[in-house]
């Protein structure tokens, strides 16, 4: 198990390091000047142009931009915004909690809702209920996200009037820190009614959001049960006296999770690229809006950043990931390699 973990560990470094490289030569890569993408029609004196340069360091080798790069990012400086004159750490976690909790509401929607029916679709192998499941399942997976949900809000929100249109809480409840952690927040204050209105607040985004990774865990945990219950074990432990149910539980779903949960931290990348698009449909305060609005200012700065944070969002995430992994097959706790 420690050799696994330190392992695991020695992969971090020089992920984070091929991160770092990507997301640099990211903004190097767009055709055109930084600065007069910037300045859009109006231009750039050239004056002002060279002391913006040397502000931001273009006017520096390229190996020593990146060094300055990597020190700023180990010292919590990744930059100023071009829009907003702000440090973009400082927007990074101001909007982090919204974009984290809508994330954290779709993957565990995604996973209470897709390993039983993944699970009951394996052991109705064949049935009405097996093809309905996988069909649904497919067409969630086909569906795109953005269509999916001004659907729901037409529905819910605009026909049926059962949830909000946009937002993270209603206006009549406030908070100092309005895009910090809404339920939780709103739980700590005592208010019912502001939990209320957080949580009808995230319903729809985060069945929207989590359609996909719902779909994918399904299909992916009813193909491993299929193939767990095939095994010798299971069928001795039947032969032993055991329930059905007893060996499905007791052997063949604890086995069966185990490519699920590396299905799990695979979805979650697409959770982060998914809030882009949720957030702007639904208008909430997050991640992907500030990286929606970068890109429509051309705040480069803030992009290449945004890139950068959330790719190690998904390394710590693989880590805790295999963490997970080492936990469920207890041949990595014995230390004996896994092809």
């Amino acid at each position: 198990m420690l050799r696994f973990l330190l392992g695991r560990l020695g992969l971090l470094i020089p992920t984070f390091i091929g991160v770092t490289l990507v997301a640099f030569f990211f903004i190097r890569l767009l055709p055109g000047d930084p600065l007069e993408l910037l300045a859009g029609e109006r231009g750039i004196d050239p004056a002002r142009k060279a002391e913006l340069m040397a502000q931001m360091g273009f006017d520096q080798p390229m190996w020593k931009q990146y060094f300055d790069y990597v020190v700023g990012i180990f010292h919590g400086d990744l930059g100023t915004s071009f829009a907003s004159k702000k440090p973009v750490l400082v927007e990074f976690m101001t909007l982090f909690p919204a974009t984290a909790e809508l994330a954290l509401c779709a993957i565990i929607l995604a996973v209470c809702l897709g390993i039983p029916a993944g699970i009951f679709a394996a052991v109705k192998r064949g049935s009405v209920a097996d093809q309905a499941i996988m069909g649904t399942a497919l067409v969630g997976y086909s569906m795109p996200i953005f269509w999916w949900g001004l659907l729901l809000i037409i529905l819910f929100s605009g026909i049926l009037q059962w949830t909000p249109v946009s937002g993270r809480i209603s206006l009549m409840f406030f908070f100092p820190q309005v895009t910090g952690f809404m339920l939780i927040d709103s739980l700590l204050s005592g208010e019912k009614g502001a939990f209320l209105s957080a949580v009808r607040h995230l319903i729809l985004p985060s069945i929207v959001l989590a359609t996909i990774p719902l779909a994918v865990i399904a299909r992916q945990t009813r193909s491993a049960m299929l193939e767990v219950l095939g095994e010798d074990y299971v069928r001795t432990a039947r032969a032993k006296g055991l329930t059905r149910r007893a060996a499905l539980w007791r052997h063949a779903v604890r086995n069966a999770l185990i490519p699920v949960v590396t299905i799990m931290g695979l979805q979650f990348s697409f959770l982060l690229a998914g809030t882009i698009i949720i957030e702007n449909v639904f208008y909430l305060p997050g991640l992907g809006r500030l990286i929606f609005q970068a890109i429509a200012q051309h705040d480069l700065i803030v992009v290449k950043d945004m890139v950068m944070l959330l790719a190690a969002a998904v390394i710590v995430v693989n880590f805790i990931v295999d963490l997970l992994y080492a936990l469920l097959d207890p041949r990595l706790r014995g230390g004996r390699h896994v092809e």
